[in-house]
């Protein structure tokens, strides 16, 4: 019976179970290469110098950054044009983090036991126009890359940049918080228009190679995540994650939770001294990816086909 069932799937063009013989992925960033380095919380300007700095003394290349983790609503107009400023004189891709997101209207579902199993989707039109207006705001500062965790929001949006309404240059990645685990769940968001993609963090290197198996996208696999998700520390499988799952990019996220370090009220100078800890981390990885699998490539800072400000 479950053979069947695994050949119907397969019908589909899905993988039937999980791989567990692990091939090697032929798939590559447009550079030829099989894996990038994500670093996530570049909230402000001066967290950003601190990054810069920090790469630049290791020689590390960082290729993309997760930022305004806490909201680019928080940020003034002065700040939003400086960080794309230093952005793109150090070739970074940036992907902002919109607001309104989860928590800011008046609902309180999802901060409810119950509720959190549904995911943090956007409540109403409104909270969707609030959400479009802050992209276009960062747009206009010259940021390309977005944060999405909405399937509505990945779709609307898509057809927002294939009509023109928004740059066609774009970059939409879908945000670990979508919960996607599975290579038909990669498959949808990779039809509605998704570039990249963060699966949740605990999937077996088998159920990684079943998702690559299906989409092309570049996917976005936590090397370190946040103690409130467990706590992974995945640097000693880098080799076979780059082997497998090429291209992808690793994320590094240490930490408690998203909610004790992205707020408006962490200072400034606890982000610029954590961010520097993720660039040796970063460091860390790619020295274990060399030494096990010399064989992957890593991308130079400033790939051309990063989204990288255009202020």
């Amino acid at each position: 019976m479950q053979e069947e069932i695994r050949k119907l799937i397969e019908k589909y063009g899905i993988p039937g179970k999980d791989m567990y013989e692990l091939p090697i992925s032929r798939k590559r960033f447009p550079d030829g290469c099989h894996c990038r380095l994500e670093i996530s919380g570049v909230e402000t300007p001066s967290t950003l110098r601190a990054l810069i700095d920090e790469m630049e003394r290791r020689d590390v290349p960082i290729h993309r950054i997760i930022s305004t983790v806490q909201g680019s609503t928080l940020l003034g107009n002065d700040e939003m044009e400086e960080l794309a400023r230093l952005a793109k004189e150090a070739k970074l891709e940036v992907i902002i983090t919109p607001g309104p997101r989860r928590g800011w209207d008046l609902g309180a579902q999802y901060r409810t036991p119950e509720g959190k199993k549904c995911g943090g989707r956007i409540r109403g039109s409104d909270n969707l126009a609030y959400l479009i207006a802050d992209i276009k705001r960062s747009i206009n500062f010259g940021f390309r890359g977005f944060l999405v965790w909405d399937e509505g929001l990945l779709w609307l949006l898509n057809e927002m940049r294939k009509a023109g309404d928004i740059p066609k240059d774009v970059v939409l990645k879908v945000s670990v918080y979508a919960g996607h685990a599975n290579p038909a769940g990669a498959k949808v968001l990779e039809m509605l228009g998704a570039n990249t993609f963060n699966p949740v963090g605990d999937l077996t290197l088998p159920m990684l190679a079943a998702i690559r198996e299906v989409v092309d996208i570049p996917l976005d696999i936590y090397a370190y995540v946040f103690s409130s998700f467990g706590g992974m520390n995945r640097f000693w499988e880098s080799p076979e994650i780059a082997r497998v799952v090429a291209p992808c990019y690793f994320k590094l996220e240490p930490g408690e939770s998203e909610d004790a370090i992205y707020n408006p009220w962490t200072s400034e100078e606890f982000h610029a001294g954590f961010v520097r800890r993720k660039v040796r981390f970063a460091e860390i990885i790619l020295d274990i990816i060399q030494r096990s699998y010399p064989e992957a490539r890593v991308s130079g800072v400033g790939a051309k086909d990063l989204a990288v400000p255009s202020p």
